[in-house]
């Protein structure tokens, strides 16, 4: 009889709400699925959760797929980003090479885009965020998954009006899929 594979799902509320509830039930019975039962918010929070909380659950992962970026780009009150381009990249290269250190395979998932009316996360900044993360993260051999050019693709269809950052059910069916076969593709 076969193991179950050890599949590893991290990331903010795009993960938490959006696909990650229905990625274990597409990749079936022949993986067992882990994921946080909380937001894993911005890169430092989810940095410190791989380096202390969830050291048990992501060890000796077959694959880890993960996503950070929403909350690091948000703009405060003193018009700054959560994390400054520098402080993000910083973050995300170290929970990338903790995370390699974890599993076989790493896939990290592309920051969504949000409507053009998001008061304080702008497009220009996540595709900026994007276009500087992922040659670095391609260099240590993390597999990308353009989640963001598959919402980008329908914004009105794929992100809520309501909130204008978290996905509608077809968004979360989508990146739900494509999050399923892009870890099949890895087992």
């Amino acid at each position: 009889m076969n193991e179950k594979k050890k599949v590893v799902l991290l990331g903010d509320s795009i993960r938490l709400i959006g696909y990650g509830p229905k990625v274990p039930a597409l990749l079936g019975d022949a993986c067992e699925v882990w994921q946080p039962g909380e937001n894993g918010r911005y890169s430092a929070f989810t940095l410190h959760g791989v380096m202390h909380y969830w050291q048990n659950e992501i060890r000796d992962a077959d694959v880890i797929h993960w996503n950070n970026g929403l909350w690091d780009i948000q703009i405060g009150t003193d018009g700054k980003p959560l994390a400054l381009l520098d402080d993000y990249l910083h973050t995300m290269c170290r929970i990338a090479d903790i995370l390699l250190g974890q599993t076989k395979t790493l896939i990290f998932a592309t920051t969504t885009p949000v409507t053009a009316v998001h008061p304080d996360i702008f497009n220009s900044d996540i595709d900026r965020y994007n276009a500087a993360l992922v040659p670095l993260l391609e260099e240590k051999g993390v597999v990308i998954d353009d989640l963001h050019a598959l919402m980008a693709a329908d914004i009105d269809r794929f992100v809520r009006k309501d909130d204008n950052i978290h996905l509608t059910e077809d968004g979360n069916t989508v990146c739900a899929e494509a999050v399923a076969a892009v870890i099949r593709r890895y087992l």
